[in-house]
């Protein structure tokens, strides 16, 4: 399934993709939350939502074109992100391999979803894209093993981590370059995880800046996957509904090139992945 969360006056309202069309589940059931992370953290069954779209008639569908996008999950726990987590992007750097996960985290504000502008700020003009896998969290999980950990994902979506790399580089914590307003592109949907591999592995990612192909890589190079990372962070963590975890990002990043490439004003961002689909946002100037 893709699960599609929109926004429709001022509430988030998810549906499921069929075709070219939106099956609005608000407009089965009007008992459903008002969006997709209350559903999950009020215990809600993601496979039950294939029974209910089944009921569907023409009054509950609406084009795919017509949506304003939400981000998948419009109101996330905890944002996980990982740095680090490909050797050829390791090398790039040049940064030491690392033998645990590099762990950062996001705020709600510096999300957007399919189709917004990313907000390149007046203060810095070295604003980077990364191409990474998303992970939306369905049930709580503590001590996971390596058995156990998938039994926790929701779904899968697509994430541009982009960074104002000064900001980033100014210390060795990454939370102010990596959380600058509305940066982090989310969508444009969530697919669910029967219909992908264990794991999502073995998945082509690749970011594009204005149509041409910056990043392109396979998720099966990262270093630490989906269940490791789960098992790792669930050590000291409990997982909740609507947490996210964002993997990390392939080798070809901006500043890593010669000359560096950094997104501005007029660019259009793509971060395609393989069985997922492709997020796409347009870059426009912040006004102070």
């Amino acid at each position: 399934m893709k699960i599609v969360s929109f926004v429709e006056g001022q509430s988030s309202r998810f549906g499921l993709i069929s075709g070219d069309e939106v099956i609005d589940l608000q407009a089965l059931d009007p008992r459903f939350p008002s969006g997709f992370g209350a559903f999950l953290r009020e215990g809600g069954d993601v496979a039950s939502l294939q029974v209910l779209a089944s009921k569907a008639t023409s009054a509950h569908r609406r084009p795919l074109q017509s949506i304003a996008y939400d981000i998948p999950v419009n109101d996330p726990g905890t944002i996980f992100c990982l740095g680090l987590n490909y050797l050829q992007h390791v090398k790039e750097g040049p940064y030491q391999v690392p033998d645990y996960p590099t762990i950062f985290m996001r705020g709600r504000a510096s999300l957007l979803a399919h189709k917004g502008s990313i907000l390149r700020s007046a203060i810095s003009d070295k604003l980077d894209f990364e191409a990474e896998l998303a992970v939306v969290i369905g049930k709580t999980i503590k001590h996971a093993t390596k058995d156990t950990a998938l039994s926790a994902v929701a779904g899968y979506s697509c994430f541009n981590d982009a960074t104002f790399r000064d900001y980033q580089k100014r210390t060795t914590q990454w939370t102010v370059g990596k959380n600058f307003d509305r940066t982090g592109g989310f969508g444009p949907w969530l697919v669910t995880p029967d219909e992908l591999p264990p794991g999502a592995t073995g998945l082509n990612i690749q970011s594009r800046l204005n149509g041409e192909i910056m990043q392109s890589d396979n998720t099966s190079n990262m270093m630490f996957p989906v269940v490791e990372t789960i098992v790792t962070l669930t050590e000291a963590i409990t997982l909740h509904p609507g947490d996210v975890i964002v993997m990390g990002t392939p080798s070809g990043v901006g500043y890593a090139r010669t000359p560096p490439v950094f997104m501005k004003a007029g660019d259009v961002c793509e971060i395609e992945i393989e069985g997922i689909g492709c997020l796409s946002n347009p870059v426009k100037d912040d006004v102070r």
